[in-house]
Protein backbone atom coordinates (compact mmCIF):
# COMPACT_ATOMS: atom_id res chain seq x y z
CA UNK A 1 0.00 0.00 0.00
CA UNK A 2 1.43 3.76 -1.34
CA UNK A 3 2.50 4.92 2.31
CA UNK A 4 0.55 8.32 2.42
CA UNK A 5 -3.13 6.59 1.12
CA UNK A 6 -3.78 6.29 4.43
CA UNK A 7 -3.86 10.10 5.58
CA UNK A 8 -7.77 11.29 6.93
CA UNK A 9 -9.36 13.82 5.27
CA UNK A 10 -9.27 17.25 6.62
CA UNK A 11 -6.54 19.61 7.05
CA UNK A 12 -2.93 18.99 6.22
CA UNK A 13 -0.90 16.92 8.88
CA UNK A 14 1.54 18.49 10.74
CA UNK A 15 3.98 15.94 10.04
CA UNK A 16 4.64 12.68 9.74
CA UNK A 17 5.72 9.69 12.37
CA UNK A 18 6.43 6.21 12.12
CA UNK A 19 5.98 4.33 15.59
CA UNK A 20 7.61 1.27 15.85
CA UNK A 21 6.22 -1.23 18.25
CA UNK A 22 7.74 -5.45 18.49
CA UNK A 23 4.21 -7.01 18.91
CA UNK A 24 1.10 -7.42 16.99
CA UNK A 25 -0.69 -4.00 18.50
CA UNK A 26 -3.68 -6.20 19.42
CA UNK A 27 -3.34 -6.09 23.14
CA UNK A 28 -1.08 -3.08 23.83
CA UNK A 29 -3.07 -0.47 25.05
CA UNK A 30 -0.45 2.20 25.02
CA UNK A 31 0.83 2.32 21.52
CA UNK A 32 -2.94 2.32 20.49
CA UNK A 33 -3.82 5.57 22.08
CA UNK A 34 -0.45 6.81 21.25
CA UNK A 35 -1.27 6.08 17.50
CA UNK A 36 -4.86 7.18 17.65
CA UNK A 37 -4.67 10.42 19.65
CA UNK A 38 -1.44 11.44 17.85
CA UNK A 39 -3.38 11.35 14.62
CA UNK A 40 -6.58 12.77 16.16
CA UNK A 41 -3.75 16.08 16.92
CA UNK A 42 -3.20 16.53 13.32
CA UNK A 43 -0.16 14.23 12.94
CA UNK A 44 0.21 11.53 9.71
CA UNK A 45 0.36 8.58 11.64
CA UNK A 46 2.12 5.42 10.90
CA UNK A 47 2.45 2.62 13.37
CA UNK A 48 4.79 -0.87 12.09
CA UNK A 49 4.11 -3.45 14.21
CA UNK A 50 5.51 -7.29 13.94
CA UNK A 51 2.61 -9.87 11.99
CA UNK A 52 2.77 -13.21 12.91
CA UNK A 53 2.84 -15.26 9.76
CA UNK A 54 4.37 -14.14 6.62
CA UNK A 55 1.85 -11.78 5.31
CA UNK A 56 1.21 -8.07 5.94
CA UNK A 57 -1.84 -6.80 7.82
CA UNK A 58 -2.67 -3.30 7.43
CA UNK A 59 -5.87 -1.68 9.26
CA UNK A 60 -6.65 1.57 11.05
CA UNK A 61 -6.84 2.83 14.33
CA UNK A 62 -8.73 6.10 13.95
CA UNK A 63 -6.40 7.74 11.85
CA UNK A 64 -3.19 6.41 12.02
CA UNK A 65 -2.60 3.64 9.79
CA UNK A 66 -1.60 0.60 11.23
CA UNK A 67 1.03 -2.27 9.15
CA UNK A 68 2.21 -5.31 10.98
CA UNK A 69 5.09 -6.79 8.63
CA UNK A 70 6.64 -10.12 8.95
CA UNK A 71 9.68 -10.74 10.93
CA UNK A 72 11.48 -13.65 9.72
CA UNK A 73 13.96 -15.39 12.26
CA UNK A 74 17.03 -17.06 10.84
CA UNK A 75 19.57 -15.25 13.18
CA UNK A 76 17.54 -16.57 16.16
CA UNK A 77 19.66 -19.21 16.39
CA UNK A 78 23.25 -18.30 17.60
CA UNK A 79 26.11 -18.90 15.09
CA UNK A 80 27.99 -21.85 17.15
CA UNK A 81 24.44 -23.72 16.89
CA UNK A 82 25.37 -24.45 13.67
CA UNK A 83 29.07 -25.64 13.95
CA UNK A 84 29.92 -29.15 14.94
CA UNK A 85 30.92 -29.72 18.65
CA UNK A 86 33.94 -31.89 17.21
CA UNK A 87 35.72 -31.51 20.91
CA UNK A 88 32.65 -31.36 22.81
CA UNK A 89 30.59 -33.73 22.09
CA UNK A 90 32.42 -35.96 19.06
CA UNK A 91 29.50 -38.17 19.02
CA UNK A 92 27.17 -35.92 18.06
CA UNK A 93 25.66 -35.28 14.54
CA UNK A 94 25.87 -32.04 12.88
CA UNK A 95 23.51 -29.39 13.40
CA UNK A 96 20.25 -29.66 11.36
CA UNK A 97 17.83 -32.80 10.40
CA UNK A 98 20.57 -35.39 9.73
CA UNK A 99 20.37 -37.00 13.15
CA UNK A 100 16.29 -37.41 12.39
CA UNK A 101 17.13 -38.53 8.99
CA UNK A 102 19.70 -41.29 10.42
CA UNK A 103 16.87 -42.81 13.00
CA UNK A 104 13.92 -42.47 10.59
CA UNK A 105 16.37 -44.88 7.59
CA UNK A 106 17.60 -47.20 10.62
CA UNK A 107 13.93 -47.71 11.44
CA UNK A 108 12.49 -47.98 7.61
CA UNK A 109 15.60 -50.85 6.86
CA UNK A 110 14.39 -52.88 10.64
CA UNK A 111 10.49 -53.14 9.03
CA UNK A 112 11.81 -54.17 5.79
CA UNK A 113 13.96 -56.77 7.10
CA UNK A 114 11.00 -57.80 9.58
CA UNK A 115 8.79 -57.94 6.43
CA UNK A 116 11.01 -59.85 4.42
CA UNK A 117 11.52 -62.46 7.35
CA UNK A 118 7.78 -62.95 7.81
CA UNK A 119 7.76 -63.56 3.61
CA UNK A 120 10.69 -65.70 4.04
CA UNK A 121 8.47 -68.08 7.24
CA UNK A 122 5.42 -68.42 5.04
CA UNK A 123 7.72 -69.59 2.59
CA UNK A 124 9.28 -71.95 4.65
CA UNK A 125 12.37 -70.98 3.61
CA UNK A 126 15.43 -71.68 5.67
CA UNK A 127 18.08 -70.55 3.31
CA UNK A 128 16.02 -66.54 3.44
CA UNK A 129 15.61 -66.75 6.56
CA UNK A 130 19.01 -67.55 7.27
CA UNK A 131 20.39 -65.08 4.62
CA UNK A 132 18.59 -62.13 6.63
CA UNK A 133 20.24 -63.26 10.24
CA UNK A 134 23.51 -60.86 9.68
CA UNK A 135 21.55 -58.14 8.04
CA UNK A 136 19.21 -58.00 11.08
CA UNK A 137 21.96 -58.22 13.56
CA UNK A 138 23.70 -55.30 11.78
CA UNK A 139 20.37 -53.33 11.44
CA UNK A 140 20.05 -53.84 15.48
CA UNK A 141 23.73 -52.67 16.01
CA UNK A 142 23.14 -49.47 13.80
CA UNK A 143 20.10 -48.90 15.54
CA UNK A 144 21.69 -48.63 19.02
CA UNK A 145 24.27 -46.71 17.45
CA UNK A 146 22.08 -44.27 15.76
CA UNK A 147 20.25 -43.99 18.91
CA UNK A 148 23.69 -43.55 20.87
CA UNK A 149 24.47 -40.23 18.60
CA UNK A 150 21.20 -39.00 17.94
CA UNK A 151 20.86 -38.35 22.09
CA UNK A 152 24.52 -37.00 22.28
CA UNK A 153 22.80 -34.38 19.63
CA UNK A 154 19.77 -33.73 21.65
CA UNK A 155 22.03 -33.02 24.83
CA UNK A 156 24.26 -30.75 22.66
CA UNK A 157 21.45 -28.70 21.67
CA UNK A 158 20.07 -28.43 24.99
CA UNK A 159 23.52 -27.46 26.65
CA UNK A 160 24.06 -25.28 23.63
CA UNK A 161 20.76 -23.03 24.66
CA UNK A 162 21.69 -23.01 28.45
CA UNK A 163 25.50 -21.95 27.55
CA UNK A 164 26.44 -22.61 31.08
CA UNK A 165 29.39 -24.66 30.70
CA UNK A 166 32.68 -22.90 31.72
CA UNK A 167 33.48 -22.33 27.62
CA UNK A 168 30.14 -20.72 27.38
CA UNK A 169 30.92 -18.39 30.14
CA UNK A 170 33.97 -17.73 29.17
CA UNK A 171 32.79 -16.39 25.27
CA UNK A 172 30.21 -14.62 26.36
CA UNK A 173 31.94 -12.47 28.85
CA UNK A 174 34.52 -12.32 26.00
CA UNK A 175 32.12 -10.76 24.13
CA UNK A 176 30.74 -8.33 26.01
CA UNK A 177 34.25 -7.13 27.79
CA UNK A 178 35.67 -6.94 24.32
CA UNK A 179 32.72 -5.55 21.96
CA UNK A 180 31.17 -3.79 24.78
CA UNK A 181 27.41 -1.83 23.76
CA UNK A 182 28.18 -3.49 20.12
CA UNK A 183 28.48 -6.76 21.85
CA UNK A 184 25.18 -7.74 21.02
CA UNK A 185 25.82 -8.67 17.29
CA UNK A 186 27.97 -11.47 19.07
CA UNK A 187 25.24 -12.28 21.84
CA UNK A 188 21.94 -12.02 20.37
CA UNK A 189 22.16 -11.45 16.26
CA UNK A 190 18.29 -12.01 15.84
CA UNK A 191 17.88 -8.20 17.13
CA UNK A 192 18.93 -7.68 13.32
CA UNK A 193 16.08 -9.82 11.89
CA UNK A 194 14.02 -6.51 13.31
CA UNK A 195 16.34 -4.56 11.71
CA UNK A 196 15.89 -5.88 8.26
CA UNK A 197 11.98 -5.80 8.51
CA UNK A 198 11.38 -2.64 9.70
CA UNK A 199 14.41 -0.38 8.40
CA UNK A 200 13.45 -0.45 4.76
CA UNK A 201 9.82 0.52 5.29
CA UNK A 202 10.75 3.36 7.55
CA UNK A 203 13.05 5.24 5.48
CA UNK A 204 10.32 4.20 2.46
CA UNK A 205 7.96 6.03 4.76
CA UNK A 206 10.50 9.38 5.18
CA UNK A 207 8.98 10.10 8.28
CA UNK A 208 9.47 13.72 10.20
CA UNK A 209 9.61 11.69 13.56
CA UNK A 210 9.98 8.48 14.53
CA UNK A 211 8.53 6.94 18.20
CA UNK A 212 10.75 3.51 18.92
CA UNK A 213 8.58 1.85 21.62
CA UNK A 214 10.51 -0.03 24.54
CA UNK A 215 14.44 -1.50 23.64
CA UNK A 216 13.87 -3.32 20.24
CA UNK A 217 12.60 -0.80 18.30
CA UNK A 218 15.20 1.59 19.72
CA UNK A 219 17.64 0.41 17.50
CA UNK A 220 15.38 0.25 14.92
CA UNK A 221 14.51 3.77 15.25
CA UNK A 222 18.04 4.78 15.75
CA UNK A 223 19.69 3.95 12.57
CA UNK A 224 16.61 5.48 10.49
CA UNK A 225 17.55 8.29 11.72
CA UNK A 226 21.03 8.09 11.46
CA UNK A 227 20.02 6.71 7.46
CA UNK A 228 17.65 9.88 7.05
CA UNK A 229 19.91 13.06 8.38
CA UNK A 230 23.07 10.84 6.31
CA UNK A 231 20.79 11.78 3.12
CA UNK A 232 20.49 14.97 4.35
CA UNK A 233 16.42 14.75 6.25
CA UNK A 234 16.25 16.18 9.54
CA UNK A 235 14.31 13.20 11.10
CA UNK A 236 13.80 13.37 15.15
CA UNK A 237 13.80 10.07 17.64
CA UNK A 238 11.35 9.69 20.61
CA UNK A 239 12.43 7.06 22.32
CA UNK A 240 9.76 5.25 24.43
CA UNK A 241 11.08 3.28 27.48
CA UNK A 242 8.18 1.16 28.75
CA UNK A 243 10.69 -0.78 31.06
CA UNK A 244 13.70 -0.01 33.41
CA UNK A 245 15.63 -3.36 31.46
CA UNK A 246 18.31 -4.03 33.66
CA UNK A 247 15.33 -5.15 36.33
CA UNK A 248 12.91 -6.75 33.81
CA UNK A 249 12.71 -10.79 34.11
CA UNK A 250 14.32 -11.91 30.77
CA UNK A 251 11.36 -12.70 28.25
CA UNK A 252 13.60 -15.34 27.01
CA UNK A 253 15.36 -18.25 29.32
CA UNK A 254 18.77 -17.93 27.06
CA UNK A 255 21.83 -16.46 29.10
CA UNK A 256 22.57 -14.43 26.66
CA UNK A 257 19.66 -12.47 25.60
CA UNK A 258 18.80 -10.22 28.71
CA UNK A 259 22.82 -9.18 28.48
CA UNK A 260 22.37 -8.56 24.69
CA UNK A 261 19.06 -6.27 25.09
CA UNK A 262 20.94 -3.86 27.59
CA UNK A 263 24.31 -3.69 25.71
CA UNK A 264 21.80 -3.06 21.98
CA UNK A 265 19.47 -0.57 24.46
CA UNK A 266 22.83 1.41 25.79
CA UNK A 267 24.15 1.61 22.23
CA UNK A 268 21.65 3.67 20.69
CA UNK A 269 19.75 5.36 23.16
CA UNK A 270 22.11 8.28 22.86
CA UNK A 271 20.92 9.05 19.43
CA UNK A 272 17.28 9.73 20.96
CA UNK A 273 15.85 13.16 20.29
CA UNK A 274 13.98 12.56 23.55
CA UNK A 275 12.47 10.04 26.31
CA UNK A 276 9.25 9.55 27.13
CA UNK A 277 8.43 6.64 29.81
CA UNK A 278 5.90 5.56 32.08
CA UNK A 279 7.13 6.78 36.07
CA UNK A 280 8.65 9.45 37.27
CA UNK A 281 11.32 6.94 39.36
CA UNK A 282 11.70 5.31 35.76
CA UNK A 283 12.90 8.60 34.38
CA UNK A 284 15.64 9.29 37.22
CA UNK A 285 16.15 5.93 36.92
CA UNK A 286 16.91 5.86 32.84
CA UNK A 287 18.13 9.52 32.69
CA UNK A 288 21.37 7.99 35.32
CA UNK A 289 22.12 4.96 33.54
CA UNK A 290 22.06 6.36 29.84
CA UNK A 291 23.23 9.89 30.96
CA UNK A 292 20.02 11.44 29.33
CA UNK A 293 20.85 15.83 29.55
CA UNK A 294 17.32 16.05 30.19
CA UNK A 295 14.91 14.08 32.41
CA UNK A 296 12.42 11.94 30.69
CA UNK A 297 8.88 13.47 29.88
CA UNK A 298 6.45 11.15 32.06
CA UNK A 299 3.50 9.77 29.54
CA UNK A 300 1.08 7.39 32.14
CA UNK A 301 -1.03 4.67 30.48
CA UNK A 302 -4.06 5.77 31.62
CA UNK A 303 -7.54 4.74 30.27
CA UNK A 304 -9.74 7.36 28.01
CA UNK A 305 -11.65 9.44 30.11
CA UNK A 306 -14.05 9.40 27.17
CA UNK A 307 -14.49 7.83 24.30
CA UNK A 308 -16.06 8.17 20.41
CA UNK A 309 -19.71 7.86 20.27
CA UNK A 310 -18.57 5.29 17.27
CA UNK A 311 -16.90 3.30 20.08
CA UNK A 312 -19.75 3.83 22.64
CA UNK A 313 -21.94 2.29 20.23
CA UNK A 314 -19.95 -1.24 20.67
CA UNK A 315 -21.81 -3.22 23.26
CA UNK A 316 -19.59 -3.92 25.88
CA UNK A 317 -19.43 -7.64 27.15
CA UNK A 318 -20.99 -8.49 30.54
CA UNK A 319 -17.75 -10.41 32.74
CA UNK A 320 -20.19 -11.60 34.99
CA UNK A 321 -22.60 -13.04 32.43
CA UNK A 322 -19.03 -14.38 30.75
CA UNK A 323 -18.11 -16.43 34.05
CA UNK A 324 -22.12 -17.52 34.35
CA UNK A 325 -22.65 -15.64 37.80
CA UNK A 326 -24.93 -13.17 39.64
CA UNK A 327 -24.35 -9.61 40.47
CA UNK A 328 -24.57 -10.72 44.01
CA UNK A 329 -21.63 -13.25 44.09
CA UNK A 330 -18.22 -12.04 44.87
CA UNK A 331 -15.61 -11.70 42.07
CA UNK A 332 -12.02 -10.43 41.97
CA UNK A 333 -10.32 -10.10 39.01
CA UNK A 334 -6.93 -9.90 37.08
CA UNK A 335 -6.75 -7.80 34.06
CA UNK A 336 -3.44 -8.12 32.20
CA UNK A 337 -0.25 -10.00 31.14
CA UNK A 338 -0.11 -12.94 32.62
CA UNK A 339 3.40 -14.97 33.40
CA UNK A 340 4.39 -16.39 36.82
CA UNK A 341 6.08 -13.35 37.82
CA UNK A 342 2.76 -11.80 38.18
CA UNK A 343 1.72 -13.87 40.98
CA UNK A 344 -1.76 -15.07 39.85
CA UNK A 345 -0.83 -18.30 41.08
CA UNK A 346 -2.09 -16.61 44.61
CA UNK A 347 -5.23 -15.91 43.52
CA UNK A 348 -5.97 -19.74 42.51
CA UNK A 349 -4.37 -20.84 45.62
CA UNK A 350 -7.10 -18.40 48.10
CA UNK A 351 -9.91 -20.34 46.47
CA UNK A 352 -10.77 -22.80 49.12
CA UNK A 353 -9.89 -19.98 51.50
CA UNK A 354 -12.36 -18.20 50.15
CA UNK A 355 -15.08 -20.16 49.58
CA UNK A 356 -17.85 -17.74 48.32
CA UNK A 357 -15.47 -15.85 46.10
CA UNK A 358 -15.56 -16.57 42.28
CA UNK A 359 -12.03 -15.42 40.06
CA UNK A 360 -11.51 -13.97 36.97
CA UNK A 361 -8.67 -13.87 34.48
CA UNK A 362 -8.88 -11.24 31.59
CA UNK A 363 -6.09 -12.10 29.55
CA UNK A 364 -4.86 -12.52 25.68
CA UNK A 365 -4.60 -15.66 25.42
CA UNK A 366 -6.64 -18.07 28.03
CA UNK A 367 -5.71 -21.37 25.90
CA UNK A 368 -1.72 -20.80 27.16
CA UNK A 369 -0.06 -23.21 28.55
CA UNK A 370 0.28 -20.82 32.13
CA UNK A 371 -3.25 -20.54 31.65
CA UNK A 372 -3.59 -24.57 31.34
CA UNK A 373 -1.87 -24.75 34.36
CA UNK A 374 -3.72 -22.47 36.70
CA UNK A 375 -6.72 -23.86 35.54
CA UNK A 376 -5.45 -27.58 36.54
CA UNK A 377 -4.59 -26.18 39.80
CA UNK A 378 -7.90 -25.05 40.59
CA UNK A 379 -9.55 -28.35 39.76
CA UNK A 380 -7.09 -30.41 41.96
CA UNK A 381 -8.17 -27.48 44.53
CA UNK A 382 -11.67 -28.79 44.05
CA UNK A 383 -12.39 -25.04 43.07
CA UNK A 384 -12.58 -24.99 39.03
CA UNK A 385 -15.93 -24.14 38.79
CA UNK A 386 -14.60 -21.09 40.25
CA UNK A 387 -11.90 -20.06 38.18
CA UNK A 388 -13.12 -18.39 34.63
CA UNK A 389 -10.40 -17.10 32.38
CA UNK A 390 -11.51 -15.16 29.50
CA UNK A 391 -10.59 -12.66 26.85
CA UNK A 392 -9.02 -9.36 26.52
CA UNK A 393 -11.85 -6.65 24.81
CA UNK A 394 -10.60 -3.76 22.90
CA UNK A 395 -8.76 -1.12 25.22
CA UNK A 396 -11.80 1.54 25.26
CA UNK A 397 -14.23 -1.13 27.17
CA UNK A 398 -11.89 -2.19 29.62
CA UNK A 399 -12.91 0.12 32.22
CA UNK A 400 -17.02 -0.58 31.79
CA UNK A 401 -16.16 -4.35 31.67
CA UNK A 402 -13.85 -4.56 34.66
CA UNK A 403 -16.57 -2.29 36.90
CA UNK A 404 -18.47 -5.43 37.44
CA UNK A 405 -16.08 -6.76 39.30
CA UNK A 406 -16.23 -6.64 43.28
CA UNK A 407 -12.32 -6.01 43.48
CA UNK A 408 -9.08 -5.40 41.03
CA UNK A 409 -6.01 -7.41 41.93
CA UNK A 410 -2.35 -6.85 40.97
CA UNK A 411 -0.61 -9.67 42.87
CA UNK A 412 3.32 -8.98 41.31
CA UNK A 413 6.47 -10.05 42.61
CA UNK A 414 9.60 -8.11 44.23
CA UNK A 415 11.22 -7.46 40.87
CA UNK A 416 13.15 -4.39 40.25
CA UNK A 417 11.12 -3.32 37.45
CA UNK A 418 7.94 -4.31 39.46
CA UNK A 419 8.59 -1.42 42.43
CA UNK A 420 8.77 1.90 40.34
CA UNK A 421 5.79 2.26 38.38
CA UNK A 422 2.09 2.21 38.26
CA UNK A 423 0.95 -0.34 35.82
CA UNK A 424 -1.84 -0.07 33.56
CA UNK A 425 -3.74 -1.48 35.20
CA UNK A 426 -3.93 0.09 38.30
CA UNK A 427 -5.22 3.10 36.50
CA UNK A 428 -7.87 1.09 34.47
CA UNK A 429 -9.10 -0.67 37.47
CA UNK A 430 -8.88 2.77 39.46
CA UNK A 431 -11.50 3.87 36.84
CA UNK A 432 -13.04 1.16 37.22
CA UNK A 433 -14.06 2.08 40.39
CA UNK A 434 -12.71 -1.05 42.05
CA UNK A 435 -11.35 -1.18 45.39
CA UNK A 436 -7.81 -2.95 45.20
CA UNK A 437 -5.82 -5.62 46.50
CA UNK A 438 -2.32 -5.24 45.54
CA UNK A 439 1.71 -6.74 46.83
CA UNK A 440 3.96 -4.76 48.72
CA UNK A 441 5.85 -3.25 45.57
CA UNK A 442 7.15 -0.09 46.45
CA UNK A 443 5.09 2.53 44.43
CA UNK A 444 2.09 0.98 43.95
CA UNK A 445 1.68 0.03 47.64
CA UNK A 446 2.27 3.75 48.61
CA UNK A 447 -0.14 4.41 46.64
CA UNK A 448 -2.57 2.17 47.84
CA UNK A 449 -1.55 3.32 51.25
CA UNK A 450 -1.69 7.18 51.00
CA UNK A 451 -5.36 7.36 49.05
CA UNK A 452 -7.36 4.29 50.68
CA UNK A 453 -8.69 2.79 47.61
CA UNK A 454 -7.74 -0.68 48.69
CA UNK A 455 -5.48 -3.13 51.10
CA UNK A 456 -1.65 -4.07 50.77
CA UNK A 457 -0.58 -8.11 51.19
CA UNK A 458 2.88 -9.06 51.23
CA UNK A 459 3.72 -10.43 47.73
CA UNK A 460 3.57 -14.05 47.70
CA UNK A 461 2.31 -14.69 51.24
CA UNK A 462 -1.23 -16.71 50.69
CA UNK A 463 -2.32 -15.80 54.21
CA UNK A 464 -2.06 -11.86 53.90
CA UNK A 465 -3.62 -11.72 50.89
CA UNK A 466 -6.70 -14.13 51.67
CA UNK A 467 -6.79 -11.30 54.79
CA UNK A 468 -6.01 -8.20 52.26
CA UNK A 469 -9.42 -10.21 50.02
CA UNK A 470 -11.57 -10.53 53.28
CA UNK A 471 -11.17 -6.94 54.50
CA UNK A 472 -12.12 -5.02 50.79
CA UNK A 473 -15.11 -7.47 50.15
CA UNK A 474 -16.33 -7.00 54.05
CA UNK A 475 -16.92 -3.30 52.97
CA UNK A 476 -16.56 -2.55 49.31
CA UNK A 477 -18.22 0.81 49.35
CA UNK A 478 -16.18 2.78 52.53
CA UNK A 479 -12.99 1.89 49.35
CA UNK A 480 -14.99 2.61 45.94
CA UNK A 481 -15.90 6.37 48.31
CA UNK A 482 -11.81 7.06 47.80
CA UNK A 483 -12.90 7.66 43.84
CA UNK A 484 -15.49 10.11 44.65
CA UNK A 485 -12.15 12.40 45.92
CA UNK A 486 -11.96 15.89 43.93
CA UNK A 487 -9.38 15.61 41.45
CA UNK A 488 -7.72 12.31 42.35
CA UNK A 489 -8.54 10.63 38.60
CA UNK A 490 -8.29 13.99 36.82
CA UNK A 491 -4.84 13.55 36.26
CA UNK A 492 -4.90 9.83 35.52
CA UNK A 493 -6.45 9.99 32.08
CA UNK A 494 -5.48 9.27 28.60
CA UNK A 495 -6.69 12.95 27.23
CA UNK A 496 -3.76 14.34 30.20
CA UNK A 497 -1.09 11.93 28.67
CA UNK A 498 -1.77 12.71 25.27
CA UNK A 499 -1.38 16.59 25.56
CA UNK A 500 2.06 15.82 27.48
CA UNK A 501 3.16 12.62 24.39
CA UNK A 502 1.93 15.93 22.22
CA UNK A 503 4.17 18.57 23.57
CA UNK A 504 7.28 16.29 23.34
CA UNK A 505 6.63 15.90 19.39
CA UNK A 506 6.09 20.03 18.88
CA UNK A 507 9.25 20.88 20.77
CA UNK A 508 11.03 18.71 18.76
CA UNK A 509 9.35 19.95 15.46
CA UNK A 510 8.32 23.61 16.05
CA UNK A 511 6.99 24.31 12.52
CA UNK A 512 4.66 21.54 12.74
CA UNK A 513 1.48 23.84 14.13
CA UNK A 514 -0.59 23.67 16.88
CA UNK A 515 -2.92 20.58 17.97
CA UNK A 516 -6.19 21.20 16.68
CA UNK A 517 -9.43 20.64 17.71
CA UNK A 518 -10.46 17.15 18.53
CA UNK A 519 -11.04 15.02 15.75
CA UNK A 520 -12.30 11.63 17.31
CA UNK A 521 -12.91 8.95 14.58
CA UNK A 522 -13.75 5.51 15.66
CA UNK A 523 -11.32 2.25 16.00
CA UNK A 524 -11.80 -0.19 13.32
CA UNK A 525 -11.24 -3.59 13.77
CA UNK A 526 -8.74 -5.69 11.77
CA UNK A 527 -10.07 -6.97 9.04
Amino acid sequence: MAADNHAEAGPPARGRIVMLVDNGVNGDSRVQKEARSAAEAGWDVVLLGRAKGKKEQTWQIGGAQVRLLPVPGPLQRRRHEFRRAVLRSPLAYRPGPLASYRKQKVRAWRTDLNVRLILARREGSALGRLRLLVPRLAARLLSSWVELRAGRTKALERRRKRMDAALDRFTTAFWHRTMGHRSWRRLDPHLWDFELAYGKVVDELAPDLIHANDFRMLGVGARATLRARAAGRDVKLVWDAHEFLPGIKPWDSHPRWHLAQCAHELEYSRHADAVTTVSDTLAGMLQERHKLAERPAVVLNAPDAEISPEQAAEPVPDLRELCGIGHDVPLTVYSGAAAPQRGLDIMVESLPLLPDAHTAFVVLNPNSEYMRTLRARAEELGAGDRLHIVPYVPHYQVVPFLSAADVGVIPIHHWPNHEIALITKFFEYSHARLPLVVSDVKTMGSMVERTGQGEVFRAEDLEDYVRAVKSVLGDTERYRSVYETSGLLDEWTWEAQAERLDSVYSALLPGSGARPADRRTAVEAPA
